[in-house]
């Protein structure tokens, strides 16, 4: 087991490019197996989900070869096969391959989904939707057991404008028959990405991006080369990164309107933002002011920037808010940062927070993917040395972390697992 170790401090700054979206190649892999035709995935993140998704695809039949950032894959022949649950159960998006090999196959088996520890993320939504494309589903022991002749078109309205759900949904639609339309459906960019990759293999879908999406089934798809665009959790992160350090970082090859919500806010707090048509900067060279922040579903705060954000906040003058509306328990950071010396309380959904002047290093320990991220950049901005441990929550989602971090002047080292905490 290992940690990260850092050393507070320094000032972040230069320009970096990220790897391709954790959340867009992973839901691209649930939708690899609707075709029987070679696919090329190219720009794929290093990262434990994929090796894990991809691992998971390979127990149904798919025949999957590393080459640098690529995945060649051949899903020539998918079953309805095996899946431990000890495999499932480490990524939520698991389960979404439960509708396009029903749809491919006729029949799954599945054990309930599983991911990080962030509050209850029922999956009522995509089983109401798929029951009405005409699948037959229980769940006994923990297992999901799915049947269909052939599914077919539905009208589908989503109860929220769940991003999982509206993945599932679309990527299953594409092989039923007739016409199916997912009324109240997310807007996140990663559903246009899915909707580009779907496009690309024959499907004929209208409104991705929008409210209300219309897929057009088909009988087969083909191959596809497609390239995952950049992770814009990973640039808003690098983004406040350099904000919180007091440096300047420049994220490259990226597209700017996706990151309006988080640039808005840091520019609210006092942070120099600057853009070009593919590039965002964020530098700060003295305390930010405080701010109120509310996660909501795209085009709003992305909720997986709550965390990271809260840590820019804990050292901002005056108070903040910050308020999870998606998941009832993102909070895992919260605790952790009082350790660094963070005055920040929960009431209900929300995380009060009294900005202090500096941060001190301590031993934390990440519960999630992005309480792990906050952490990281919390103990970037403190003083003294921090040891972050439970890291392989942070490998989930975050390719060459340490690597990207170092190159802009971090003093981040990843070491053998300490088991005493620092005091602070």
């Amino acid at each position: 087991m290992t940690m990260f170790r850092i050393d507070g401090g320094s000032k972040l700054r230069g320009d970096v490019s990220v790897a391709g979206s954790k959340n867009s190649a992973l839901a691209i892999l649930s939708a690899v197996v609707l075709t029987e035709a070679p696919i090329t995935l190219r720009g794929v993140p290093n990262i434990a989900d994929v090796k894990i998704k991809s691992d998971l695809l390979r127990r149904f039949g798919a025949k999957i070869t590393e080459d640098d950032s690529n995945l060649l894959i051949d899903c020539g022949t998918i079953f309805d096969g095996h899946a431990d649950e000890e495999t499932v159960r480490a990524i939520r998006t698991s389960f979404y391959l439960l509708g396009p090999i029903l749809a491919r196959v006729g029949k799954i088996e599945i054990p309930a989904p599983g991911g990080c520890k962030i509050g209850l993320r029922p999956v009522d939504l995509h089983l109401k939707g798929l029951a009405l494309m005409g699948a037959k589903i229980t769940l006994e022991g923990g297992v999901y057991r799915a049947t269909a002749d052939r599914l077919h078109g539905a009208n589908v309205y989503l109860d929220s404008p769940s991003a999982g759900a509206t993945q599932h949904l679309m990527t299953t639609a594409c092989l039923a028959e007739g016409v199916t339309v997912i009324q109240n459906a997310a807007m996140e960019p990663e559903i246009t990405t899915l909707a580009r990759f779907l496009g690309q293999l024959g499907a004929r879908i209208e409104g991705a991006g929008t409210s209300t999406i219309t897929i057009y089934g088909q009988r087969k798809l083909g191959g596809a080369n497609f390239v995952i665009p950049a992770d814009r959790m990973q640039a808003g992160t690098y983004l406040l990164a350099g904000a919180i350090t007091r440096g300047s970082v420049r994220v490259n090859g990226i597209l700017p309107e996706e990151h309006t919500a988080v640039v808005n806010k840091l520019i609210e707090c006092g942070a120099d933002v600057e853009q070009g048509y593919d590039w965002i900067r964020a530098s700060a060279d003295g305390r930010l002011n405080g701010t109120r922040v509310k996660t909501m579903p795209h085009p709003g705060f992305p909720t997986d920037m709550q965390q990271p954000m809260a840590a820019l906040l804990a050292t901002a003058k005056g108070a903040s808010v910050v308020e999870e509306t998606i998941y009832e328990s993102r909070t895992g950071h919260v605790n952790e940062l009082v350790r660094m010396g963070a005055e920040m309380r929960i009431e209900g959904r929300s995380v009060i927070i009294n900005g202090v002047e500096k941060l001190k290093g301590a031993g934390v320990v990440a519960s999630d993917l992005r309480a792990g991220a906050a952490l990281c950049l919390a103990a970037m901005a403190a003083e003294g040395e921090s040891h972050i441990r439970n890291i392989e929550m942070i490998d989930r989602g975050y390719h060459c972390f340490e690597e990207t971090l170092r190159s802009l002047g971090a003093k981040i080292d990843r070491v053998a697992n300490q088991e005493r905490r620092l005091a602070h």
